[in-house]
């Protein structure tokens, strides 16, 4: 199990990409595409014959030397190691990139890299806003198809709705087993470590999704085996960490403070829907009507139908969470808007909670330890 983890912590924290570079040796004629979290239609991609890699920056393993001259000073680390990674020839083994309604430095970081790699395919995939309204169903439906025939074209092949149908069972075994490690870890945090939950997850951005698969029932099988006992900690959501990612070191301090994290929203594209995407009938279809009926709630996803800060609750009350952290990263507007939300509703229904701020590329914790743990003892001995 030790090993396993340790080469889900190698390949999250790999900025070269070695597992691309591996897979297209391994595929001479197979390309790879990049998405810029938090939400790609993977099934997509990955029926055209191409790797779809999620990206997440660069974290802490990359000094920004170029990208601060590109983006002003108020723009997350997410967005500038990003362009870092392409201006200092790291994305050479991706042949596109796809980017979505995440925020506007996102949307603008999708035009920066098309002016200044005009050889990649750079897309950008318009996702409906009204969740409810009956002509977002027509519109998705229309971008997954428009996205497919570009991707027909960039692969020089047809993306047959079998071959997708394909993908489609193939994701959804991936996801069923993400969902299941999730309730499991909430069931026994002891045993299942947020850290450790946290890579397993997150290495599946790198890798074929048959091989992620293979991955995770390995993991099950290994925590199944393990001995654990429970310690004194809290249990603890966390929130808002959707897009930009916290420093793995934040994740094991947070638990080492005494913080059972029993719901997260890390790395969310990889458990975007809550069941499964139907296989029958017209797939692209079924993925439209997915992504609006069957997503979970996000601050980069407006769906009126369910609120996002009565979802947060239900979230606490279904986790018996005793605490919500909330986990922002430095300068994201949609999680510092919907944190007013969060907070109103968190106050109105006696929930203590802990607002906590980021950067990828964060290697220091002094300060957020000491907050951490004068939360967690005011908790535990109140």
């Amino acid at each position: 199990m030790d090993e396993l983890l340790r080469r889900c912590e190698e390949i999250v924290r790999d900025v070269g990409f070695a597992t691309v570079r591996r897979w297209k040796a391994e595929h001479p004629d197979g390309k790879a595409i990049a998405y810029f979290p938090v939400y790609a239609p993977v099934e997509v991609i990955a029926a055209a014959g191409m790797l779809p890699v999620g990206l997440h920056g660069a974290g802490d393993r990359l000094e920004l030397q170029h990208a601060d001259a590109r983006f002003g000073s108020f723009i997350c680390s997410i967005v500038k190691t990003t362009l870092e990674l392409g201006l200092t020839g790291r994305l050479a083994p991706f042949d596109g990139m796809l980017f979505s309604s995440i925020c506007d430095s996102a949307r603008n970081l999708c035009f920066v890299l098309k002016r200044n790699f005009p050889q990649l395919y750079v897309d950008f995939l318009h996702l409906p806003h009204n969740a409810a309204s009956a002509s977002s169903r027509e519109f998705l439906r229309s971008e997954y198809a428009r996205l497919k025939a570009a991707l027909e074209q960039l692969a020089g092949r047809e993306v047959k709705d079998e071959r997708l149908r394909e993908m489609i069972v193939r994701y959804n075994e991936n996801r069923r087993l993400i969902r299941g490690l999730y309730e499991w870890r909430a069931e026994e945090p002891h045993r299942i470590r947020a850290w450790e939950l946290y890579v397993l997850v997150r290495a599946g951005n790198f890798l074929p999704v048959e091989e992620h698969t293979a991955l995770l029932r390995e993991a099950y099988d290994g925590f199944a085996r393990r001995q654990a006992k429970p310690r004194d900690s809290i249990r603890v959501l966390v929130e808002s960490a959707f897009c930009e990612q916290p420093p793995l070191g934040l994740i094991r301090l947070l638990e080492e403070a005494g913080c059972y994290l029993v719901e997260d929203d890390f790395t969310l594209g990889r458990r975007w829907f809550t069941a499964d995407i139907p296989t029958d009938g017209d797939p692209l279809q079924a993925l439209a009507e997915s992504y609006l009926d069957r997503s979970v709630t996000s601050s980069v996803r407006h769906d009126w139908r369910r609120p996002r800060f009565r979802v947060l609750i239900e979230k606490v009350r279904a986790r018996r969470a005793q605490a919500v952290i909330f986990l922002i990263a430095k300068f994201c507007e949609p999680a510092y808007f919907d944190y007013v939300l969060f907070k109103r509703e968190l106050e109105r229904e006696g929930i203590p909670h802990l607002l906590l701020e980021f950067e990828e590329k964060m290697y220091t914790f002094e300060r957020l330890q000491t907050e951490v743990e004068t939360f967690v003892e005011a908790l535990l001995f109140e």
